[in-house]
């Protein structure tokens, strides 16, 4: 009867222990080697050169080396990287992680976004793995890949500790990713991917504070979040410049009542100005779309391009008033 119910008996070399003994399987190590795999080809290490000349003239030239990190956004040769690493540069080289070297053309830079844009003469690069509908949330695993004090490509992996905007109106550090792996001299311009290798963001900045009782801050990153570096880029490429429509309000009050903000400044002879706007309006819908927040509302202007009139509703004195604003662009930091 045994036999019948455990037919391995028959079998010379079945033992009593594999029947009866459950064996204990090593669970597979979790590892992040396949993302990457999938993402490192697509981060390259720039150095950056500025010649500043000397008003002296028994002196010559000041030479600036800079470090930083890149990451490769498409099979075209263009790359993405951090403003700052590349401010002022006469000479930009890129080294590949296969060895290959190529000069870089700088295409254009954003300073609210520290981003800026290079092109590579290069055919059959790596590209870094991008999804256009990718979200980040705090909590998610993220690894930061980067070339930190020119110590050779390097991991390090951490969490996303908050979340900020993606959109075009302002930048600060509330409104890019924060995260905990870490980013030093060289990371800069490197890529922030998650564990399928897919890029979230460009590693960025660490945070600094003037106060110099808190110079010992740490796990406090910031990356510009993919979707973002995404639109900055699309607009260096096709404009050579980050083209935003700018309306002339400030506001520091979002009703909730009426779903709409207060505009608390109109600066003189600017859009809103000359539209008739004023001071005490309540704007609760911009070209057909409801006012979720304040930010909100200046993302929808700054994404509009200059000479579009939009309509404004806007709530005065008790009434709804539609107002046509011709917005103009952005200058200037």
């Amino acid at each position: 009867m045994l036999l019948l119910l455990v037919p391995e008996l028959r079998e010379s070399n079945a033992s009593w222990w594999n029947i009866f003994q459950l064996k204990d399987k090593p669970q597979p190590a979790l590892s992040y080697a396949k993302a990457v795999k999938l993402a490192a080809p697509a981060v390259v290490n720039i150095y950056s050169e500025e010649i500043q000349s000397n008003p002296n003239y028994l002196r010559s030239p000041r030479k600036i080396n800079r470090l930083g990190s890149g990451v490769i956004m498409d099979s075209n040769g263009y790359l993405l990287t951090n403003y700052h690493v590349v401010q002022n540069a006469n000479l930009i080289n890129v080294l590949l992680q296969n060895g290959q070297q190529h000069h870089a053309e700088l295409i254009g830079y954003d300073i609210y976004t520290d981003l800026a844009v290079l092109k590579v003469n290069a055919k059959n690069l790596p590209v870094i793995p991008q999804n256009v509908n990718q979200k980040s949330m705090a909590g998610d695993v993220v690894l930061a890949i980067g070339n930190p004090l020119n110590l050779g490509q390097t991991i390090t992996q951490g969490i996303i500790s908050a979340t900020g905007r993606i959109g075009l109106s302002n930048t600060s550090y509330l409104h890019f990713l924060q995260m905990d792996a870490a980013i030093n001299k060289g990371n800069s311009g490197g890529a922030l991917v998650n564990t399928n290798g897919t890029l979230v963001g460009i590693n960025s900045r660490q945070f600094t504070e003037i106060n110099p009782q808190l110079n010992d801050i740490q796990g406090i990153f910031f990356a510009v979040p993919y979707q973002l570096a995404y639109k900055v880029m699309r607009q260096i490429i096709e404009n050579g410049r980050v083209v935003r429509g700018y309306l002339g309000v400030i506001s520091d009050h979002y009703n909730h009542t009426v779903k709409g903000f207060t505009i608390t400044g109109i600066e003189p002879n600017g859009p809103a100005d000359l539209a008739g706007l004023k001071i005490g309006d309540v704007v609760y819908n911009i070209a057909g779309k409801p006012i979720e927040s304040i930010t909100h509302a200046l993302d929808l202007v700054a994404e509009t391009d200059p000479e579009t009139v939009l309509q404004f509703q806007v709530y005065r004195d008790k009434q709804s008033l539609t107002i046509p604003v011709k917005i103009i662009e952005k200058r200037g930091i």
